[in-house]
């Protein structure tokens, strides 16, 4: 049961006595009234879960996206409460809804994978700053600053400012500093087929070394000095037909031996 007296402000002082309904909602059977009940009481408690919401605006995520999130953690919160345990359901729906809104940011805001240990340095170096920025007006604070505040080391410090950059990133299109127009895609690299020819000459190599001299003079005078199989007969002494013909022999001999190689792989 909620306390009739208290001695400060509360944020939710405006929330209904459900202690009843919470009650009535336990013992109810699936069906409609206990569905209409539920929904009653995630409606009289939506104020609520909506002004914890708006606690974590500003950081990259939309306010109409929050309150869902909150809606969802209240959801979460009436159909998991137990009013046999004696405690208010305030006091289990507030942790319950904050802990779905940070499980929000945590799985889906980051821009990078981040590991948790990482995800609370980050934090805790994000609040320091701030406290510090009261203390220390016109400047930054710097890394040994925030380590004393913080207890932390002064690598845990830096690992938890790089963190920060990881909420968040660049687009491709935008512009690169210091470059007139030049953006961030344009200093991305792509696929280089010459990677593929390397892989693919070493392969061949053992099988030319096993071609006759002939044959193996004929595909470097082909495809290294590129020369035509008119000169290339001229050269050899030999005709053209026949040059074709060997041309064709090395070529099949040669897929033979890789794709035996490959089997073999």
């Amino acid at each position: 049961m909620r306390g009739t007296h208290r001695t400060k402000p509360h944020p939710h002082d405006d929330a209904p006595d459900t202690a009843e309904a919470f009650e009535r909602l336990a013992v109810l059977p699936d069906g409609p009234e206990r569905q209409a009940l539920r929904d009653e009481l995630v409606r009289l408690w939506l104020p609520m879960a909506e002004r914890i919401a708006v606690r974590f605006r500003g950081r990259g995520e939309s306010l109409e996206d929050l309150y869902q999130v909150a809606a969802l953690g209240l959801v979460k919160a009436v159909d998991h409460f137990d009013p046999a345990r004696g405690r208010a359901f305030e006091a289990y729906a507030v942790p319950t809804v904050t802990g779905e809104i940070k499980r929000h940011f945590r799985d889906h805001m980051w821009t990078l994978h981040v590991p948790r240990r990482v995800q609370d340095l980050r934090n805790r170096v994000r609040s320091t700053v701030k406290d510090l920025a009261q203390t220390t007006p016109g400047r930054a604070p710097t890394v040994a600053e925030i380590a004393e505040r913080a207890h932390l080391t002064e690598d845990e410090v830096l690992t938890g400012l790089e963190a920060l950059e990881c909420f968040t990133a660049l687009s491709l299109d935008a512009e690169m500093p210091g470059t007139d127009g030049y953006a961030l895609g344009d200093a991305l690299g792509g696929p280089e087929p010459g990677y593929d020819l390397v892989v693919d000459r070493a392969a061949v190599r053992p099988c030319l070394r096993a071609l006759p001299e002939r044959e193996r003079m004929i595909l470097y005078l082909r495809f290294f000095r590129g020369m035509t199989q008119s000169r290339i007969a001229q050269q050899l002494g030999i005709s053209q037909m026949h040059v074709s013909r060997l041309l064709s022999s090395c070529f099949a001999h040669l897929r033979e031996e890789l794709l035996a190689e490959t089997d073999m792989v």
